[in-house]
């Protein structure tokens, strides 16, 4: 029988089978990555469509066997150092949540996401929450912020979970679709999910009486299905995407407004740091590629070099 991986424990795999029925299964005992190839530390992820198998007489579950993945994205393993952690596979596109207050994400946070996504073949949209907590001050952040993104390409949707005339874009987004919800704790994930789909009752934990918003609890990846169509990968909270199996120079190939001018560099190995004829750093000094995001771009180059270079 086939089926869809929609939860992940570590040890037991709920899966969603053709005929609609969700069934507990174990992965057999022969089936395993080869992880010194890939240094995976999950063969499966939620989002894989798997094939699965019972003994005769035996109400035990097995998957047997996984499908090729579409595509997949990947964070370092909190776990197993040295290894990396598959989140999702098999993405239509990434929703990724970020808010301008209480907390405030970074745009280093932002930008290691997206390369993360471009590597893998993502599509995503950055979803700003917490409208209705925006003072002045945290306004023109959003306003400076945004445009950064929206003017490489990114989409960008403005929303908040108190407001309901604000989610139905959301809607729109996710209407038929696999998409992954990710963001840092505490940006809203589950109490914007909630707010789209009530039934799905995720659980928040309050970080202000006052303003009574939830923080994100989800402790593994769990896909939930949507009244209106389509289906949504609720992800942990993470602090950290790493940025994995790259080369050095390859790294700005997934900085998009980098990727039109790199090929116009003097050397074809060039990182843009300080070597003659650069285009890209042409570009930042011409004002077309952000202070932001070039500063961004060297702190994931040294932080690469610093930690996961063996990778290459």
């Amino acid at each position: 029988m086939k089926g869809v991986v929609i939860k992940s424990t570590g040890s037991w795999y709920e899966v969603k089978a053709e005929n609609g029925e969700v069934i507990k299964c174990r992965l057999k005992g022969l089936f395993r990555l080869d992880e010194s190839k890939d240094k995976d530390s999950n063969p499966i992820a939620v989002g894989d469509k798997v094939t699965i198998n019972s003994a005769e007489g035996d109400d035990s579950w097995m998957i047997e066997a996984i499908e090729p993945r579409e595509n997949y994205i990947v964070r370092v393993s909190p776990k197993h150092k040295g290894a990396r952690q598959i989140i999702a596979a098999n993405l239509d596109q990434a929703l990724l949540i970020v808010t301008m207050a209480n907390p405030r994400t970074s745009t280093g946070f932002i930008d290691r996401f997206l390369v993360t996504a471009e590597a893998y073949h993502i599509p995503t949209i950055i979803v700003f929450n917490k409208q209705d907590m925006l003072d002045v001050k945290s306004q023109k952040k959003q306003d400076f912020v945004a445009d950064i993104y929206k003017k490489i390409g990114y989409k960008t949707l403005f929303v908040s979970a108190l407001q309901s005339e604000t989610l139905d874009v959301v809607k729109a987004e996710l209407k038929d679709k696999t998409s992954l919800i990710a963001g840092h704790s505490g940006v809203g994930k589950s109490t914007l999910l909630n707010a789209l789909q009530p039934s799905l009752n995720l659980r928040t934990e309050q970080i202000s009486k006052m303003h009574a918003k939830g923080m994100h609890t989800t402790t593994f990846a769990e896909m939930h299905f949507l009244d209106f169509g389509g289906a949504v990968i609720d992800t942990p909270g993470v602090k950290e995407f790493g940025i994995l199996n790259f080369k050095t120079e390859e790294i700005s190939h997934y900085f998009i407004e980098m990727r039109e001018v790199l090929n116009n560099c003097k050397f074809n190995n060039c990182v843009h740091e300080k070597e003659p004829g650069c285009a890209v750093r042409q570009a930042y000094y011409d004002g077309k590629i952000s202070e932001e995001r070039y500063v961004n771009y060297l702190g994931i180059l040294n932080d690469y070099r610093a930690n996961y270079k063996h990778w290459e």
